[in-house]
C-alpha cells in the first residue's frame, strides 16, 4: 500500500489523477451508450462531445468518456447501463430510447441526458417534457411530421390514401405514425398503417402498401432507415413515392424530409451537461430541448423519375 502511495505522488499530476477514480480532482467520468451505429445517432454523440470540449470539458483531460455500443440488443443495453452505475459515472448521455430506458431502470440517482428520442413523456422517461421530474432529460428529435404529410399532398395532388410503415420496437416511431395518422385523417384523407418488428416483415408490409396507397410516410428507427433503399425501390416498381422524417434518408431512397442536423441536436445536449455537471440545474427541472430548425430536403433523382415537380412554395424552404 505505502508503495502504491509513492507511486502516485511520484507520477506526472494528470496521470495520477486519472487512477484516483471519480471523487475529488478526478476526471468526470461520462458513460455514452448507444442503441446501434447510424449515422445520425454517431453525429448526436459527435456534436455532444465535440461541443463540450468547446465549454471546457475535453475527454482524457478533465473529463473520461466512456463510449459503449449496445449492437442493437437490448440485453446489452441493461448490461452497459449496470456498468456505468457500478463504475458511478457522474453523467449518463443514452442515445434512443431503449438506451435511455435501460439507463432509467438502472438508476434513479445519476444524472441522465438522453438524446434522439421522439417524446419523453410517452416513453414514461419523464413525468412530462416541460417538467421533467426524474433524473432523466435531454433533447428531442421529433420533426415536423404535420409538414412532412403535407409534401406529399403538394408533391402529389390528389392523392386519396397514404400508407404508414412503422417499427413497433419502441414508443418513438409509434408516437410519430400516430401523429402522422391524425394529420391524414385532418386532411380528410384515407390512412393504411402497417407496423413491423422485424426486418424480413418489411418487404410484404412495403408491397401490400405501395398496392393500395398513393404514397408512404415513415417514420425512422432502426429497422426502417436500414431497409429505406428496398422500401423505396418498392414504390418506385409503382410508380409511388416515400417520405420520411430524418434528411440522411433521402440518400437511401425517400423522396423529401424535413430533417434536424443530429450533430447540432448533440451539440444542444452538451450544454444541458454543462448545466449539469457546473451544478447550475438538474434533470428534474430541465425541460426537454428541442432543435428549432429543420432543413426540407429532396432525392431529385427519384422526382425526375416520376416526372414529378417541386411547387415554388417549397422552393422557398431550400
Amino acid at each position: 500500500m505505502k508503495f502504491f502511495k509513492k507511486l502516485i505522488y511520484s507520477m506526472p499530476l494528470s496521470t495520477a489523477l486519472f487512477l484516483t477514480g471519480c471523487g475529488g480532482e478526478a476526471p468526470i467520468k461520462i458513460g455514452v451508450i448507444q442503441i446501434v451505429e447510424h449515422e445520425s445517432l454517431d453525429s448526436a454523440k459527435q456534436g455532444f462531445a465535440d461541443e463540450l470540449k468547446n465549454l471546457g470539458y475535453e475527454n482524457e483531460k478533465n473529463v473520461r468518456f466512456d463510449f459503449q455500443n449496445a449492437g442493437g440488443d437490448l440485453s446489452n443495453c441493461a448490461s452497459i447501463a449496470e456498468k456505468f452505475v457500478n463504475e458511478k459515472c457522474d453523467l449518463i448521455l443514452a442515445i434512443s430510447t431503449p438506451c435511455a430506458q435501460a439507463v432509467a431502470n438502472a438508476t434513479k440517482e445519476i444524472p441522465v441526458l438522453a438524446t434522439a428520442i421522439t417524446n419523453f413523456e410517452s416513453t414514461g422517461l419523464v413525468k412530462s417534457n416541460e417538467n421533467p421530474g426524474t433524473n432523466v432529460t435531454g433533447t428531442s428529435d421529433l420533426s415536423p411530421i404535420e409538414k412532412t404529410i403535407e409534401l406529399i399532398t403538394k408533391l402529389k395532388p390528389g392523392s386519396r390514401k397514404i400508407g404508414i410503415l412503422y417499427s413497433n420496437i419502441d414508443a418513438s416511431p409509434q408516437f410519430q405514425a400516430e401523429l402522422a395518422e391524425e394529420k391524414i385523417k385532418s386532411l380528410g384523407l384515407e390512412v393504411k398503417m402497417v407496423a413491423v418488428s422485424q426486418i424480413h416483415e418489411v418487404q410484404q408490409a412495403a408491397e401490400k402498401l405501395a398496392y393500395e396507397t398513393d404514397a408512404l410516410y415513415v417514420p425512422i428507427d432502426k429497422i426502417t432507415a436500414s431497409a429505406m433503399p428496398q422500401i423505396s425501390q418498392i414504390f418506385l416498381n409503382h410508380n409511388k413515392f416515400v417520405v420520411c422524417s430524418e434528411s440522411a434518408m433521402i440518400l437511401k431512397g425517400a423522396i423529401a424530409a424535413y430533417g434536424m442536423d443530429y450533430y447540432e441536436l448533440g451539440k444542444l445536449t452538451a450544454h444541458q451537461a454543462a448545466e449539469i455537471l457546473k451544478g447550475k440545474n438538474t434533470p428534474q427541472n430541465m425541460p426537454i430541448q428541442r432543435l428549432k430548425d429543420t432543413k426540407l430536403k429532396f432525392n431529385l433523382e427519384i422526382i425526375e423519375k416520376l416526372k414529378l415537380k417541386i411547387p415554388n412554395e417549397l422552393k422557398g424552404e431550400l
